[in-house]
């Protein structure tokens, strides 16, 4: 409907992208009377600003002409990062707008002294994008801070009496709500009692260093019942107080005060003498939180989005009852939403799980529409990337007739020579007991309706067929089954391993074991190529005979290391072959591929977290992982460069092993 010319990435790095960009969106609290669409961007031009504007929607357009300017909020543009950029309207139709405090939380190369993931407040000439008491701490910037305003009709705008600051008061702004953020990226208002609701995407610092620089990082979700001050860069989290440390020197001086903030860098063109600074409402670090279990661990991306409310909405789609006047939150990295109840006074009550079976890829945006669906906006897991797995999807309840649920689509074939026949059976069952019907799409243009579970088909021409099937129950709920590929005119090769020698029953250290693998073609006659068999060997834990025996697949650990990347919230930063955030998994695996201690350290790597080796971007920790499963993920990362070469490293078709107990813990 539009295009943006915009500023987005850094002047002092060719191809950094900072972030910028188009950053908040939002329709006018009137947009059935009125066209108007607000956004906050960032436009191109010598003119470094962040600008909010509103634009009118004209049939199916936004119409650029109209473009009224109603606030720049000053930025400086040779380093990343930190945009907030989120906008919201209250019930009494005042506009909030989020920003980010425009620091960089990266070290400054070749410095003995640096930020290290903790406050930046290097205030030493010429260093001020590392120094956020210009902006987060500065009653007189707009940066850091959640604003409100009232829009008149003409784009121009008025101060509601209680924020912050009172207008006229020197040294501040008096668009000034909340001040004291690092990057509150997503916020939302509570739409019958105008409380404000972000999350703020806190620094990287794995641990505490009290006595030197301060508490490890956290993220928050924050919530204002008034104007206050949120305390970053001074304080995190329940007002843990960072230390005014002198990057000259690396001098440590006194923790600052959460009732007494002073804020004496030279940056600073505002008040010395700040608010006290308020807690957070919720707030946890990379590591398992004691006082908010339910957040898990691992990389940290808070958000917050709308309190629900039932009687606000219409329809058989909203969301139930039960979350009437709840909180949703969420949390791009880790991958969840959480559902927070209060108790009467607003004070956090308890949080639980919100919708836990739907997965989301990086949810990066939530809103509730009119008949009270919520909807999801995706970013998808890659960043500065075209997403595949990125997309707007929606929530609807469903307090009726539930869809029947497929278990299990299973085929007795699924390659072979022509004619090719096979069997289908679908495993499913109704909910609610209703007879079910089964719609069967067979890929090659037959589609049947059976009452019957089975089904068998007959491919008269070769090639690849995707096979699924519908199940609908009686009042017409549909549930759709994963899709098979059926391979007609070519069989798979039948593959026999058999041992020649060696005892079969137990493990004996440094007893070799005879095998020989056999594989046929059965449409040829003609032997395969032993160039194209491809042979390895693995030790396997926690597998007895009877497992064996019932047919359970038994899956390398590099197999299981590349299902728990995907579980994790490693495939946020991380892609196999594609650069993301961080490196690809492969160009790990290319690096350390020559490296006998390769194992150990990415083991390390992956519980620690940390920065410094692919760039700027810090690695989050993971320290609930356990041996077993960072040696999974190691051992997948590693075993792509290994893959180039599959051909070289296959053992022969026959020949002797001498069996290796891996992991010390195995049973």
């Amino acid at each position: 409907i539009a295009s943006l010319d915009v500023y987005h990435t850094a002047l002092s790095a060719e191809g950094l992208n900072v972030e910028n960009g188009l950053m908040g969106l939002q329709k006018d609290p009137d947009f059935k009377e009125n066209p108007w669409i607000y956004i906050y961007y960032s436009p191109s031009g010598d003119e470094w600003v962040n600008r909010l504007s509103r634009i009118k929607y004209v049939e199916g357009e936004l119409d650029m002409s109209s473009e009224q300017v109603i606030l720049d909020v000053k930025t400086d543009r040779e380093v990343c990062c930190h945009t907030g950029g989120s906008i919201a309207f209250g019930p009494d139709k005042l506009l909030y707008l989020s920003t980010g405090d425009n620091s960089t939380p990266f070290d400054e190369v070749g410095v003995p002294y640096a930020n290290r993931g903790f406050a930046p407040l290097n205030d030493i000439p010429g260093k001020q994008n590392f120094d956020a008491a210009r902006t987060s701490g500065n009653s007189n910037d707009l940066r850091g801070k959640v604003l409100r305003i009232k829009v008149n009709d003409d784009g121009t705008y008025d101060i509601p009496a209680d924020n912050l600051f009172p207008e006229g008061t020197a040294k501040t702004r008096p668009e000034i709500y909340t001040m004291g953020h690092r990057n509150p990226y997503r916020i939302s208002v509570d739409q019958k009692n105008g409380n404000l609701y972000w999350g703020d995407v806190g620094p990287d610092a794995q641990g505490d260093s009290l006595s030197t620089r301060g508490p490890r990082g956290y993220d928050e979700v924050n919530q204002a019942t008034e104007a206050g001050n949120f305390g970053w860069p001074f304080f995190i989290a329940d007002n843990q107080a960072y230390v005014n440390y002198n990057y000259q020197t690396g001098v440590s001086g006194l923790p600052f005060d959460p009732g007494q903030p002073v804020n004496n860098s030279r940056n600073n063109t505002g008040l010395n003498n700040l608010p006290m600074a308020m807690p957070a409402f919720i707030y946890y670090p990379y590591a398992a939180s004691q006082d908010f279990p339910q957040i898990g661990t691992g990389g940290r991306n808070a958000m917050a989005g709308p309190v629900y409310y039932f009687d606000q909405f219409n329809g058989n789609e909203k969301l139930p009852a039960y979350f009437d006047g709840k909180l949703l939150i969420y949390d791009w990295m880790r991958g969840w939403m959480k559902a927070v109840s209060f108790f009467d006074d607003g004070s956090f009550n308890k949080m639980e799980p919100f919708a836990d079976e739907v997965e989301i890829n990086s949810l990066i945006d939530m809103e509730l529409g009119p008949d009270g669906r919520l909807y999801l906006l995706e970013y998808g897991t890659g960043w500065f990337t075209q997403n595949s797995d990125s997309g707007l999807s929606y929530i609807k309840f469903n307090g009726g007739n539930r869809p029947p649920v497929i278990d299990h689509l299973i085929v007795d074939k699924d390659s072979g020579g022509l004619p090719l026949k096979i069997n289908l059976e679908a495993q499913a069952r109704d909910r609610e007991n209703d007879p079910v019907s089964y719609i069967w799409d067979l890929g090659d243009g037959t589609i049947n309706e059976t009452e019957e579970a089975q089904i068998a088909h007959e491919y008269q021409q070769a090639g690849e067929y995707e096979v699924s099937v519908s199940v609908k129950d009686n009042l017409g709920a549909v549930a759709k089954s994963e899709v098979l590929k059926i391979v007609a005119g070519n069989s798979r090769p039948e593959v026999t391993i058999k041992q020649t020698g060696g005892n079969s029953m137990f493990y004996f250290a440094g007893s070799p074991i005879s095998y020989e693998v056999e594989v046929n073609d059965p449409d040829s006659e003609t032997p395969i190529d032993p160039s194209d068999i491809f042979v390895t060997v693995d030790y396997v834990s926690g597998l007895d005979k009877s497992q064996l025996s019932q047919g359970h697949k038994i899956i390398s650990e590099a197999e299981q290391g590349k299902g728990l990347s995907q579980s994790l919230d490693c495939k946020v930063c991380h892609k196999e072959k594609e650069a993301s955030i961080g490196p690809s998994y492969l160009e790990i695996s290319k690096r350390y591929k020559d490296d006998p201690n390769a194992a150990s350290y990415l083991q390390n790597k992956i519980i620690a977290g940390g920065g410094g080796v692919w760039g700027e971007v810090v690695m989050a920790a993971h320290p609930d992982l356990s041996q077993s499963e960072t040696r999974m993920l190691a051992e997948y990362i590693l075993s792509l460069a290994r893959g180039e070469g599959i051909r070289k490293n296959s053992l022969p078709p026959a020949g002797a092993i001498i069996p290796e107990q891996k992991s010390p813990d195995a049973v």
